[in-house]
Parts: C-alpha cells; sequence; structure tokens
C-alpha cells in the first residue's frame, strides 16, 4: 500500500451504524473509555500469548496501556504495545463492524492465554458516541508489517494510509466533540471513568505522572501513575492470603463500611469460570440495607453492579466481587442475556454460601451466635426465597430467646416439648417481639415453665409461617395473643355458663365502651381471680397475616381490613363481678378496666387518653 490512500465505506448493514450506536446499543456513553482500554488491554494480552508461543522472537519491551488527555486540543489518546494491526487487519476487524477478532484469536492461542476481555466488535465505535473523528495509528508485530493510520469523521466513508510508525502496537486518538469535550475532556473525569472501569484490569494502565506536594502545591514526578492493580485479590489462591488481605480489600471497595463478618472466596474453572470474594457486611439497620455492593467483572473489566440476574435476590444483601467471562452480555454489556450458565452461576454461588455458613455453624458456634443478630435477617430472606437453600439452613438456622441464648431448630424442640406440646400434639413455641412493651406477659409465661423465643426481625411473620410449613406438628404462638394459660391448651376450654341474653348484654356493655374503627369479639372467660379483668388479644392468625401483608406477598387483602380484637372478661375478677351484678348501670369502673386493658396494648389515646388519667387522679382522691 506503498504512499497510497484507501478510501471506502464501512461495511455495515446500515447506511450509518453511528446514530444507531449513539441511541440503542450503549446506552451510557461513559462506558466508551471502558471498551477502548479493554481492546488496548486484549491486544497486550494477545502479544504475551504469541510471544509464549514462541511465534514473536524479538522484545517485548514495557506492555501497558498510556491513557493521554489533552485538555487544550480536546484529543484523547488510548495507547498499547500489544499485536497491532496490518492493513488487512483494520480492513477487517474495523471496516467490517461486528468482527470480533478475540474469537479467531482466542482459538488459535487457547492454550498460551486464559482470557480476552473484548467479545464484541462494536466496543471500538462506542468512540463515536463522544467523538466527532477517531483515528488509528497501528503497527503489527508480524515481520515485514507496514504501519496504517485509519481515519473516520463518525460518516460511513473512511480513509487508510500508511504511516511513519517504528513503536510496535496501537493509538487510539478521539478527537471528542462538542458534547464530549464537555463531559469528559477533563482528567478529573477521566480518572474517574478509568478508576471505576480498569482499576483491576490485568495489563498495568497509565494516566499521566504522580503527583506530590511541594512548597505548598501538587507538582507532577517523573513516575508513571499506574491506576490499577494488576493482580486482585480475588484472582490469587485462597492459601496464599491472611485475614488482613481480605480485610484490606474490603476496605478499598468501601471505605466508609465496617468491618464485614466474614467472607467466601469463589473460585471454579468448570462448568464456567468464576471468581470472586463475597463478604457478609455488618446490618446496622435492618431495614436500611443497601443492595448492588456486588460488582460484576469479566476479566478484571468492571461491568456492572446490578447482578440480580446472576445471584439469588437475597444474595444481592452481600458485598464483594464476582467475575466471570461466561456471563452472557448484551452488546453494551450493561444487561444480562438469558442463558443456562447463568442459571448454574446463581446455583453454585448459593451452594458456596451454604457451605460457608454451615462450616462456621458446625466449627465455631460460638463465633456464629455472636454474628447471628446481623445475619439472621439474611438467612430468613434466605429461606424464605429459595428453596434449595431453605434446605440446607434448616440444620444452620438458630432460635434466640428471651434471655440472650441461641438454639438451632432441633435442639430447640427438644428443649421445650415436654413443657410445651398441646393436647393435639403440636408443640407450642412462644415468642415475643418487644420485650418492653410484652414484659408482664414474658414473665407470666416463664412463670408457669414456658420459654419464650425473641422475634423482632421485620421478616419474622413469614419465617415463622415457614417454619410451620416445614417442621411437623409445630405451631408459634406470640406471647399476647391470648391468655398466657390459654397459649399451650392442655384439654378442651371451658366457657363460663351465660345464657344468650347476658352473653348479649356483656357484648354491649364492653362494645359501648371501646374505641370506634376496629372489631371486637367480647368473650367471656374464667381465668382466675387474680388475673386481669379485662384482656385484650388479637387472633395470632389475623395479626400475622396483617404484617406479612405489609411486607407485600400477595395479600395485601389482610391490610385493608379493619383491626381485630378479642376482649377476653375475666368473669373470675372482683371488678368483673362488681360490674356485671351492677350491670344496669355500671358507671365509671366498666370505663375504667376497660381503658386499663386498651392501655396496656398501646390502644388508649388522644382524648380518651387524657380522660382515663383524670378519672384516675379523681379515683385515687376519693380514697
Amino acid at each position: 500500500m506503498a504512499n497510497k490512500k484507501t478510501t471506502g465505506k464501512i461495511g455495515v448493514t446500515t447506511e450509518n451504524i453511528f446514530p444507531v450506536i449513539k441511541q440503542f446499543l450503549y446506552s451510557d456513553h461513559e462506558i466508551f473509555l471502558r471498551e477502548l482500554v479493554a481492546n488496548a488491554v486484549d491486544a497486550t494480552r494477545k502479544m504475551e500469548a504469541v510471544a509464549s508461543s514462541g511465534e514473536f522472537k524479538g522484545e517485548l519491551g514495557g506492555l501497558q496501556v498510556r491513557v493521554e488527555l489533552d485538555e487544550s486540543k480536546k484529543t484523547l489518546k488510548i495507547t498499547d504495545s500489544g499485536i497491532g494491526m496490518t492493513a488487512d487487519e483494520v480492513n477487517k476487524y474495523i471496516n467490517q463492524i461486528a468482527f470480533s477478532s478475540a474469537g479467531e484469536f482466542l482459538e488459535k492461542y487457547k492454550d498460551e492465554m486464559g482470557s480476552i476481555i473484548g467479545h464484541f466488535g462494536l466496543g471500538f465505535y462506542s468512540a463515536f458516541m463522544v467523538a466527532e473523528k477517531v483515528t488509528i495509528e497501528t503497527l503489527s508485530y508480524k515481520d515485514g508489517a507496514k504501519a496504517v493510520k485509519w481515519s473516520c469523521d463518525g460518516s460511513p466513508e473512511f480513509s487508510m494510509t500508511e504511516l511513519s510508525r517504528e513503536e510496535r502496537g496501537t493509538t487510539v486518538t478521539l478527537y471528542l466533540d462538542k458534547d464530549g469535550a464537555e463531559e469528559y475532556g477533563t482528567k478529573g473525569r477521566i480518572s474517574q471513568l478509568l478508576s471505576k472501569y480498569c482499576k483491576f484490569m490485568p495489563v498495568p494502565v497509565v494516566f499521566g505522572k504522580k503527583t506530590e506536594y511541594k512548597d505548598g502545591k501538587s507538582v507532577e514526578t517523573d513516575e508513571d501513575n499506574v491506576i490499577n492493580n494488576v493482580e486482585p485479590l480475588w484472582a490469587k489462591t485462597p492459601s496464599d492470603l491472611a485475614e488482613k488481605d481480605y480485610l484490606d480489600f474490603y476496605k478499598a471497595l468501601y471505605p466508609m463500611e465496617d468491618d464485614p463478618m466474614f467472607w467466601i472466596h469463589l473460585n471454579v474453572d468448570y462448568p464456567f469460570n468464576l471468581t470472586g470474594v463475597l463478604y457478609f457486611p455488618k446490618i446496622k439497620e435492618r431495614m436500611a440495607i443497601d443492595k448492588n455492593k456486588i460488582q460484576l467483572f469479566c476479566n478484571q473489566m468492571f461491568v456492572t453492579d446490578h447482578v440480580d440476574n446472576i445471584v439469588p435476590d437475597f444474595l444481592t444483601l452481600l458485598h464483594g466481587v464476582i467475575d466471570s467471562p461466561d456471563i452472557p452480555l448484551n452488546v453494551s454489556r450493561s444487561y444480562l442475556q438469558s442463558d443456562a450458565n447463568v442459571k448454574k452461576i446463581s446455583t453454585y454461588i448459593t451452594k458456596k454460601v451454604a457451605d460457608r455458613l454451615e462450616e462456621i455453624f458446625s466449627g465455631q458456634r460460638e463465633a456464629y451466635e455472636q454474628k447471628w443478630d446481623n445475619i439472621k435477617l439474611f438467612i430468613e430472606y434466605g429461606m424464605l426465597s429459595d428453596e434449595k437453600f431453605c434446605e440446607r439452613a434448616l440444620k444452620f438456622a438458630l432460635l434466640k430467646n428471651t434471655d440472650g441464648k441461641y438454639f438451632p431448630l432441633e435442639d430447640y424442640r427438644k428443649a421445650i416439648e415436654g413443657e410445651q406440646t398441646d393436647k393435639d400434639g403440636n408443640v407450642v413455641y412462644i415468642y415475643a417481639t418487644d420485650t418492653e412493651e410484652q414484659y408482664s406477659k414474658i414473665a407470666a409465661a416463664k412463670a408457669l415453665g414456658y420459654d419464650v423465643l425473641m422475634m423482632d426481625c421485620e421478616l419474622d411473620s413469614h419465617f415463622v409461617n415457614l417454619l410451620e410449613q416445614k417442621v411437623d406438628k409445630t405451631r408459634f404462638a406470640r406471647v399476647d395473643s391470648d391468655a398466657v394459660g390459654n397459649l399451650v391448651p392442655k384439654g378442651e376450654k371451658i366457657k363460663p355458663e351465660m345464657s344468650e341474653d347476658d352473653r348479649k348484654k356483656l357484648d354491649e356493655l364492653f362494645k359501648s365502651v371501646l374505641p370506634e374503627g376496629n372489631d371486637y369479639m367480647v368473650e367471656p372467660e374464667d381465668l382466675g381471680e387474680e388475673a386481669a379483668p379485662v384482656l385484650i388479644t388479637q387472633s395470632e392468625f389475623m395479626r400475622r397475616w396483617r404484617e406479612m401483608s405489609a411486607l407485600g406477598g400477595g395479600m395485601n387483602f389482610y391490610g385493608e381490613m379493619p383491626r381485630s380484637y378479642q376482649i377476653k372478661v375475666n368473669m373470675d375478677n372482683p371488678l368483673i363481678k362488681r360490674i356485671w351484678e351492677d350491670r344496669d348501670n355500671p358507671g365509671d369502673l366498666l370505663r375504667q378496666v376497660t381503658d386499663l386493658a386498651l392501655l396496656s396494648n398501646g390502644l388508649l389515646k388522644g382524648k380518651a387518653l387524657s380522660d382515663f388519667i383524670h378519672r384516675s387522679e379523681d379515683l385515687l382522691s376519693k380514697e
């Protein structure tokens, strides 16, 4: 092609590919730099592979990628000393869009190198999202090759000429357009993008010089500013790493976070390639959970932090890194495509997480118990959303009682079944959700020899429902869902003898002093002289399903129904006997005992609470 200029049209099926690239193929313009640096890294690694195979006998030199920005000229250069291209290769891989050299090269040198980042021939053309003109200056490593310059101004026309160049490799120069220059024409912005997408690429990436403070100002040194770590922690062998290495890497990824509780190092090469490190973060506030903290890489190139389809939903609570060349992405690498490998990877990660949890549970029980309050939400979420994980987790899930003791599910059942098996053979798990508000009920249950669990997690209403399905002959009852003596019924319940007219009268009597807006079911009970005159409870079933509906799950109709309360009137109590004797004119005593019951359940508010206080003061003053 001696001193001859070649012109032509880029081989695409549309008249002008560039509007398509800008509007449809790439949703995020900033990824242009990732694609161009990735191409340069690929070319460099290909050079290493060619040298390893013995095909190239010369000096490799310093293999690195250089990124240079000229803010005044608004040009951006990406230079590598990789394999370069011949004129024929430029024509094939640049002028014929969507032909990628990666596939051919991998096949030829599959034994010499592990991976190639670039999968898509369109990656190079992302440059035109921010540039009005792009040039390629390249010299192939092959003997006798001549340097080539390719130029295109964003139209289907290109030009290609010979070039005087002695350095093997490729320089891509972007002449930033008006919008591109404004957005990407500063060193700060380019540095930000390199840090985001390229900080772990497997070839050194240089951007400018390192700086130091001297005489009160920042000055450049002679040392290259290498922006990436070519051997990130997840790419190393776990046996070569210490706990400090994992903690330091976590701090580098999440500098404002507390140290993680523990981690899992992923490393598999069959039936797919996958490496990574997943961390279990400390959850400070359980409802303020950060998702999208797992970063997806492809051969050490950052792709996205939205990995919803790669890992099960409950695992998105974890932090860390997953790196796999086998995860199928669309042409812009922004979205996952449906693929069998994705399901296999998801299954594998779930298994590794379960393996790690079971390992800590079995070998470090005390440490596991100390971490339980932090990982409880995560494990419950997993058990509720993933059947296979649930099967595993039934072995290492814990229950915590109000005394702060922890029990595996099977051990706890054995501990309580003697006292807490009801007349139907069901083992009744009694639980509280607030030790302060339910203090008297907890104390009363303990006085009867019962143990009380602490279930204060947002998912516990769903979780106890799951356990009732998974564990035979099991029933959960909140400590305030009934009179304590009725929580574990040992025989048939005997109701007070009362005529239908009297029952109707009792119902009318108490509903006349209860707040409006709720449903009430008034029931006479024989609870003993020492028990409270009025006990207000909520049906375990209705209360639990209302709580579940508040967190979603297709049961919103429960949340829309009026709250329903059971008003248990203790006919054995002396005060109730007085009220019942004077039932045609019960006076303030009826309202007082009812308000006391409402107050103990947090249901007495506003004017009713103020009236109760004044009434109590009047009663005390008469004593």
